[in-house]
């Protein structure tokens, strides 16, 4: 049990310390795209639903003394034949507030943590887009943000991969 002192503080002198944490002060559209390059063409010649590449990408910035952007980067592309069926891309952000973090665990929060809690709203995003814009809606499977950010970290064999930009926090 801890004992008070007479300035209200608690003995073990934890008072008015702020726990570790994490915290969403605003999540936005930064950018968004969808353009359907064949169209009209595309929707008559379409005979089946068209294959989807998906890129993805997370970089952070610190904007504040404990503020950080965190930009979670979405790319869709769909071909059916052969040709752009449509590109769809997507850079939602959200400004978090870092309370506390240990600086040894500051990149995996802002580049694991921090996509965790964006993923769900920019997937919708993607979806409506792609529905509105005529095709049907492209739901994303759910990301492992850790597994990403892990492989990030490892030296790739033969070398650094140039299309794939290292993340910064």
């Amino acid at each position: 049990m801890n004992e008070t002192t007479g300035n209200g503080r608690s003995g073990d002198g934890q008072a008015g310390v702020t726990p570790p944490g994490l915290l969403v002060n605003l999540q936005y559209v930064k950018d968004l795209s969808f353009e359907v390059p064949g169209a009209p063409d595309i929707f008559v010649q379409m005979k089946q639903q068209p294959e989807v590449a998906i890129n993805l990408d997370v970089n952070a910035r610190q904007v504040a003394q404990g503020s950080f952007e965190v930009v979670l980067s979405i790319r869709a592309e769909a071909k059916s034949a052969g040709k752009a069926a449509f590109i769809a891309e997507l850079d939602y952000a959200g400004i978090f507030t870092l309370n506390n973090i240990p600086q040894e665990l500051v990149e995996p929060v802002l580049l694991v943590e921090a996509p965790r809690l964006l993923f769900p709203f920019a997937r919708n995003i993607v979806a409506d887009v792609t529905r509105d814009g005529g095709f049907p809606p492209v739901m994303l499977q759910p990301i492992d943000f850790l597994a990403l950010w892990q492989s990030r970290r490892q030296p790739q064999a033969g070398g650094a991969n140039p299309a794939a930009p290292p993340a910064t926090a």
